[in-house]
């Protein structure tokens, strides 16, 4: 019979991997969390010399909504569509690179002004996309950004209300004139939405990946002003 003494000196030796308490301590162990730009392993996904690169992109702008876009308050941005970013997001996006919504995520919250912002949010809405696109790309790049966003603010992460309806040619392959037809009625709310009314009064910032024309995003939140929420701001990684 093994004695409790014994058992302390048995788990004193035990090799690492075997000490590990949870699944996510294991994972890291066997798959270190990494620089989304280098790849030298960094515990916020981002090292220190790739986050110098990355503070001299940054803009952390914040624009009013603009006259023919109505329907959300205030555009929240953190760099231009340029450069090193805009092969970022293109990898992030078409690219399999989805790990990077982790460096995105990482580098916007040690903002401290964004910081407080983004905690004043009662409700945090990804653009959604469409089954067929889920199932070509394999996860949504705005649903992974937002869903990271809620777990390190402890905001509400509102999955099921807003949803898209209609699968249309993607965006980026249109010019500005025809961006705001293609993307027309692509969106609805959930009979949930509307008949338990879990986003009125609520504050909802809406997310994406990249500002453009605005055309996704100002139909998104048309779409999402029939719930009758209290405000409606865009946050984007960057604008173009």
């Amino acid at each position: 019979m093994i004695t409790n003494k014994g058992k302390q000196k048995m788990r004193q030796k035990c090799s690492v991997p075997l000490c590990l308490k949870t699944v996510p301590e294991f994972l890291n162990f066997i798959y270190p969390p990494r620089c989304g730009i280098c790849g030298k392993i960094s515990e916020n996904f981002l090292c220190v010399k790739c986050n110098k690169v990355l503070e001299g992109q940054a803009v952390f702008g914040i624009d009013k909504t603009k006259a023919n876009l109505k329907s959300f308050e205030n555009h929240l941005y953190i760099f231009k569509y340029e450069g090193i970013i805009r092969n970022m997001i293109i990898n992030y996006k078409f690219n399999e690179k989805s790990y990077l919504y982790k460096t995105f995520v990482n580098f916007l919250l040690k903002n401290k002004k964004f910081f407080k912002i983004l905690k004043s949010y009662d409700k945090i809405v990804p653009v959604p996309i469409s089954k067929k696109r889920m199932k070509k790309r394999g996860y949504n790049q705005s649903k992974l950004i937002a869903n990271e966003l809620s777990k390190k603010l402890g905001i509400d992460l509102d999955l099921n209300n807003l949803l898209k309806v209609k699968d249309i040619i993607e965006q980026s392959k249109l010019d500005g004139r025809n961006r705001e037809e293609n993307i027309k009625n692509a969106y609805s709310l959930s009979t949930y939405a509307i008949s338990k009314k879990t986003l009125e009064n609520k504050k909802i910032i809406l997310i994406d990946d990249v500002f453009t024309t605005g055309s996704t995003v100002e139909e998104c939140a048309k779409t999402l002003k029939n719930a009758n929420p209290k405000k409606i701001d865009v946050l984007t990684i960057a604008k173009d």
